[in-house]
C-alpha cells in the first residue's frame, strides 16, 4: 500500500510540474538570444561555482565524493545533461533532487533552486547550457523532446 501510495504521490507531481512547464510559452530556446544572454548571466551567479564557468563540471564528477555524494557534473557534451527533455531538466533545477527526479532520502549537493529563481530564470539557465551543445546532442535532446510532446 505504501508503494502504492509513493507511486501515485510521484505521478501526482510530475504531472503538476509537467502541466506548469508544458504551458510555459519560454521553455529553454538554445537560438533565442536574449534568452541565451539572460541564462548565462543567472548560470555565472548561481551555478558556475560548482557546475564550472564552461559548464565542465567538478573534477572526477562519477566518482563519488568521501561524504557518499557526487560531484556536480558537467552540463556541456561530455555530461549527460543533454540525455535528460527540457521537463525533467527544469524540474531537477527547482525542485533539487528529490522524487521523482531522485530517488527517497537521496543525499546532494544540488540545492533547489525555486524559492532562488524564477521559472523564467531557469529556463533561461536552460536555455544557455544548450546553446552551448553540439548539433549532435541538441539533435539527440531535440528528439527526446519531440516523442514526449
Amino acid at each position: 500500500m505504501r508503494r502504492f501510495a509513493f507511486c501515485f504521490a510521484t505521478m501526482c507531481v510530475v504531472a503538476i510540474v509537467g502541466a506548469c512547464s508544458a504551458d510555459d510559452a519560454a521553455r529553454a530556446d538554445p537560438s533565442n538570444a536574449r534568452q541565451v544572454a539572460s541564462g548565462k548571466a543567472v548560470y555565472d551567479q548561481n551555478c558556475a561555482a560548482c557546475h564550472g564557468a564552461n559548464l565542465e563540471g567538478q573534477p572526477e564528477w562519477r566518482s563519488r565524493l568521501p561524504n557518499g555524494r557526487l560531484p556536480a557534473p558537467p552540463h556541456d557534451d561530455s555530461g549527460h545533461t543533454w540525455h535528460h527533455d527540457d521537463d525533467v531538466l527544469f524540474g531537477l533545477t527547482k525542485f533539487g533532487l528529490t522524487p521523482p527526479y531522485g530517488p527517497p532520502g537521496y543525499q546532494s549537493d544540488m540545492p533547489a533552486f525555486g524559492s532562488t529563481l524564477s521559472d523564467q530564470q531557469i529556463w533561461d539557465v536552460l536555455a544557455y547550457s544548450k546553446s552551448r551543445w553540439s548539433p549532435r546532442a541538441r539533435e539527440a535532446e531535440s528528439k527526446m523532446q519531440r516523442k514526449r510532446g
